[in-house]
């Protein structure tokens, strides 16, 4: 293999290149390492947090903070439903989008051009929050796990990418298989859908994020308190910097050790996130894949 040299300014180039990667790289991690060591810290948590200009590690290593939270019943109970919200919308969000796009990846089937443009419109325009809510209530939805599930069950960009992937497999598997005597169910759930993993995982991924982050939906539709989820919770501990209900924990259970806002806060926040760090390496590995082929074939 040859050893090409490279130049003065690709050299510079590639300098300034890992630069701007290692400032990007900083500032995505430096919040979360943030909340790691604040969550870990004593007492002083704030004042760490607050009067020193770069926070490395925990002045005064505790883990209170956690075990107050595993006795917070709000946080459990909005747990619960987000993981309810985001299995249900993962399952049907991916069989929707799958049966929705594998007709469309069909070049011969009738008004194809005409339907794709159906969903590339959605992509564009939207109802509006007044007319969907009027909608949801006339359907009986408020307060129902299933008002966070139905309507947001169809995304169009991941009904495009999965359209492009599965164009992507070769025509001939199914052509074999129809000699065979093999129909369109039969090849989809047996043919297409093994070979789809990348993409399915991909589209899980983020429809999996998505129910996992939002909170909006769950404000405007769910009114019980024991239905909220996980990220309404949060909203209210740390943007409405309501502690009323962690305080009257800390009450119950008679803890004597001090603890910051700041620093519950923080504990909130990681219980938040790591599920997500668990469960993103299992499908790391389709992601890029999923990703490529479903945006470039087709």
């Amino acid at each position: 293999m040859l050893n090409v040299k490279k130049t003065a300014g690709e050299r510079v180039f590639d300098v300034v290149l890992y630069i701007v990667l290692a400032v990007i790289l900083f500032c995505t991690l430096y919040p979360f390492w943030t909340q790691v060591v604040i969550s870990l810290d004593g007492a002083g948590a704030d004042s760490a947090a607050y009067s020193s200009g770069i926070i490395l590690l925990p002045t005064e290593l505790t883990f209170e903070s956690y075990k107050l939270a595993l006795k917070f019943d709000a946080l459990w109970s909005g747990y619960w439903n987000t993981i309810v919200r985001t299995v249900l919308g993962v399952c049907l969000s991916t069989f929707l989008t799958a049966i929705t796009a594998y007709p469309l990846s069909k070049r011969d089937l009738p008004w194809n051009g005409t339907f794709t443009s159906f969903i590339l419109f959605t992509m564009l325009f939207a109802g509006g929050i007044i007319p969907s809510y009027l909608l949801i209530k006339e359907l009986n939805l408020l307060n129902t796990i299933w008002v966070l599930v139905i309507p947001g069950s169809i995304g169009a960009f991941n009904v495009l990418i999965m359209r492009n992937f599965f164009r992507s497999i070769p025509e001939e598997l199914e052509e074999s298989a129809r000699v065979d005597g093999a129909g369109y169910l039969r090849i989809f759930t047996q043919i297409v859908i093994p070979l789809s993993k990348p993409v399915l995982a991909t589209v899980a991924l983020w429809v999996a994020v998505g129910h996992w982050n939002a909170w909006f939906d769950s404000m405007i539709y769910i009114s019980d308190p024991d239905k909220q989820v996980l990220q309404i919770v949060l909203r209210k501990i740390i943007i409405q910097n309501n502690m009323s209900d962690i305080n009257s924990v800390i009450q119950n259970i008679g803890n004597k050790t001090e603890f910051s806002g700041r620093q519950l806060q923080a504990t909130v926040v990681m219980f938040s996130i790591i599920p997500m760090l668990i469960v993103y390496p299992f499908v790391q590995k389709y992601f890029v894949k999923g990703v490529m082929i479903g945006a470039i074939k087709g």
